[in-house]
C-alpha cells in the first residue's frame, strides 16, 4: 500500500497546501498590475509646501510666477490606491489611437505620423482634450493633481522623486530636446514609475485651483487652465545665465511645483500618462 493511504491525515494537509498555494498565487495574478503600469498604495502623503520666497528671488530672475506662492499650505492627504503608467505615453501609443478611433494626430507629426525612429519617445503637441480622449478610449483616465504628487513624492514627502537633493543627471533636463521613455531609471521615484521630473510636461486632470487655507489671490485659478507638472527637457530664457538657469530648473523640478496651461493649447514639451482606479 502506498505511504499516502498509510497517512490520510498527511495526504489532507498536503492537499490543502495545495489549495493555499493555489489561491495565492491567483490572488497575486489578480492584483498584477496592467501591462506598462504600476501601483500605487492608500495612505497619507504630504502635498504642498510651507517654504516662501522670503527674499524674492523669483523677482530677481524676472520670472512672472511667484516661488512657492501657489503650493501653500502644506497640508495632508490620503488617497484610495491607483494605477498609474510607469512611463509617458509614447508616439508610438498615441499613434495605435489614432488609428483606431481617427483622432486627430498631434500638430508637429508630418502627414500624420511621427518621426522615424522615435517610437518610444514620449507623445507631445497634445491638447488635453486629445490626452484625456486618449486615456479614456485605454480604459484609463488623467491623473489628479494629488495622485500625480504623490506618485513623485512618495510617502515620505521627498522633494524631487529621487531625493531630497536636486541631481540634474537623474532625469532629463537642461537639455536639447526629449529622449526615449524611461531612460532615466535612477530618477524614478519610491514607487517605481519613470520621467515624472524632465522629459515632458504632463498634463493632470484638474483646474488650477488654490489649495485649502491659501488666501492669496490670482487670476488665474478657477476653470481656466488644467495643471501640468513635472518640468520638461527645455533650459528655460535665452536672458538667463548657465547658472540662473539651473537654479530655475532645480526649483520647478520639485515634486510639489505647479504650472498651468490652457486646456485648448499644446505645446512641444508637454506630454502625458494615465491613471487608473483601482
Amino acid at each position: 500500500m502506498i505511504e499516502s493511504c498509510q497517512h490520510p491525515f498527511r495526504t489532507q494537509k498536503i492537499l490543502r497546501f495545495i489549495i493555499f498555494i493555489g489561491v495565492e498565487l491567483f490572488s497575486l495574478s489578480c492584483s498584477s498590475p496592467p501591462s506598462g503600469m504600476v501601483w500605487i498604495p492608500s495612505g497619507p502623503f504630504t502635498m504642498g509646501t510651507d517654504k516662501k520666497d522670503v527674499q524674492g528671488r523669483s523677482v530677481d530672475l524676472g520670472l512672472t510666477k511667484p516661488w512657492f506662492q501657489d503650493e501653500t499650505p502644506a497640508h495632508t492627504l490620503t488617497l484610495p490606491g491607483f494605477y498609474l503608467d510607469r512611463t509617458e505615453v509614447t508616439n508610438q501609443d498615441f499613434a495605435v489611437f489614432v488609428r483606431a478611433r481617427r483622432a486627430q494626430p498631434p500638430e508637429s507629426w508630418k502627414a500624420g505620423g511621427y518621426p522615424s525612429g522615435q517610437e518610444r519617445y514620449p507623445v507631445t503637441d497634445v491638447t488635453w482634450y486629445q490626452a484625456a480622449a486618449y486615456c479614456l478610449w485605454a480604459g484609463k483616465r488623467l491623473p489628479t493633481e494629488p495622485e500625480w504628487e504623490k506618485a513623485a513624492r512618495g510617502p515620505g514627502g521627498l522633494i524631487y522623486p529621487w531625493g531630497k537633493e536636486f541631481d540634474s543627471r537623474k532625469a532629463n533636463l537642461l537639455s536639447n530636446g526629449p529622449q526615449p521613455v524611461g531612460s532615466y531609471p535612477q530618477g524614478e521615484s519610491p514607487y517605481h514609475v519613470q520621467d515624472l521630473v524632465g522629459n515632458v510636461w504632463e498634463w493632470t486632470a484638474d483646474w488650477y485651483q488654490p489649495y485649502p487655507g491659501n488666501t492669496v489671490p490670482s487670476d488665474n485659478y478657477g476653470q481656466r487652465f488644467k495643471v501640468i507638472r513635472g518640468k520638461s527637457w527645455t533650459r528655460g530664457f535665452g536672458h538667463q545665465t548657465a547658472n540662473e538657469a539651473l537654479e530655475i530648473t532645480a526649483h520647478e523640478a520639485r515634486g510639489s511645483y505647479r504650472l498651468y496651461f490652457d486646456p485648448a493649447f499644446s505645446f512641444g514639451d508637454l506630454g502625458f500618462r494615465c491613471a487608473k482606479s483601482g
